[in-house]
């Protein structure tokens, strides 16, 4: 199945922070297999700057694997996304281990989030650090990933209620990230798509103050004829958790395979 794709997004520096320490990037490519996407979001940590260092520095470092490195693994004769899993366990590990020994040289502690999603032909990879987001979208809203976070746990454990946990005050705390451990664990998931489907990657501040009816109902790939559609939307609700309170910086971009 060859797909194209229509892809947009919106960051916003919230209604209290002076520096928006979000990073993204979305990268389209036409190969043998038709067009191939890339989306990655990364929400930096650290004081002044440092989170936007590390965010951005990742960023980079996926740009550069998707437009020198994948071209080359998009050829070998038996490809699939096992490929493209080794491929990104290298680059994760590598940029993890400058972030955190730059942080040990300045004697500084730094760190980013890290959601990636490619999408080859009917099939797609992402890749999580931290508690950024990815969900498909079709017939209902799905969340791909899994919050690596202290109140995630809490609730897989039952201790705590989803509910609650939106209000907990360790809901900021993270068990891993990119950078600040020497020693990481990527998770990963994989998949197909269908021939209407969405994808949604966030920071975790577009989610906070916004359910999931409210998400779909602006997002549904039925809802979407075109980019303008997807910016639309995101802009919308982004101005809504705005609006609610929400004090992080807010990042969302959105990819619908056609």
């Amino acid at each position: 199945m060859y797909v194209n794709f229509l892809t947009a997004s919106h960051t916003d520096v919230g209604i209290r922070k002076k520096t928006n320490q979000d990073s993204m990037c979305i990268k389209v490519a036409e190969t043998k297999f038709g067009q191939v996407c890339m989306v990655v979001v990364c929400d930096g940590m650290g004081g002044l700057q440092k989170g936007e260092l590390a965010s951005a520095t990742v960023i980079r470092a996926f740009s550069r694997w998707f437009n020198e490195d994948l071209p080359r693994l998009l050829q070998v004769r038996d490809f699939g996304m096992s490929i493209i899993k080794n491929a990104w366990e290298t680059l994760i590990n590598k940029q993890n281990e400058l972030v955190y020994r730059y942080g040990i040289n300045e004697n500084i502690q730094l760190g980013t989030t890290l959601t990636a999603l490619l999408i080859v032909n009917d099939a797609y990879l992402t890749a999580q650090l931290g508690d950024s987001r990815a969900y498909k979208i079709d017939k209902e809203l799905v969340q791909l990933t899994k919050d690596q976070s202290v109140v995630a746990r809490e609730v897989s454990l039952g201790h705590i209620t989803e509910e609650q946990a939106k209000k907990d005050s360790r809901r900021n705390v993270l068990l891993q990230c990119l950078g600040a451990a020497k020693n990481i664990r990527t998770e990963y998931t994989s998949g197909k798509i269908g021939r209407n489907t969405c994808f949604l990657l966030c920071s975790d501040g577009f989610v906070h103050e916004l359910d999931k009816k409210e998400i779909y109902g602006l997002l549904s790939p039925n809802l979407i004829k075109n980019e303008q559609d997807i910016k639309n939307a995101l802009t919308g609700l982004v101005d809504l958790n705005k609006k609610r309170g929400e004090t992080d910086n807010i990042t969302a971009l959105c990819v619908k395979a056609v």
